[in-house]
């Protein structure tokens, strides 16, 4: 999810298409006013970019609506595997 406008999701996708040679298999969201990053706490009002965004986070929410897990990290870098996403979904 990203607080960039449709104009700004799709130059986001067509940066990524261009570096990857492959557009990205996945819906990307659009939060222009962080109504939803806002409700996570994830809004970065420190951000060292020219504007605010979301620190990088990964959720797990179940058919119920219920967050199964959560990673935060302020370095975008730092992310959780693919193996421990997919464990977490094992469980579910």
């Amino acid at each position: 999810m990203s607080v960039d406008d449709r104009e700004g999701m799709e130059k986001m996708v067509k940066n990524i298409s261009k570096k990857d040679k492959v557009a990205p298999d996945f819906v990307m969201l659009s939060d222009p006013d962080h109504a939803v990053i806002d409700r996570y706490g994830l809004f970065n009002e420190d951000s060292p970019k020219k504007r605010p965004f979301p620190h990088p986070a990964t959720y797990v929410i179940d058919r119920e609506g219920v967050v199964r897990y959560r990673f935060v990290e302020v370095n975008y870098k730092v992310r959780p595997t693919n193996e421990d996403i997919l464990e977490v979904l094992k469980g579910l």
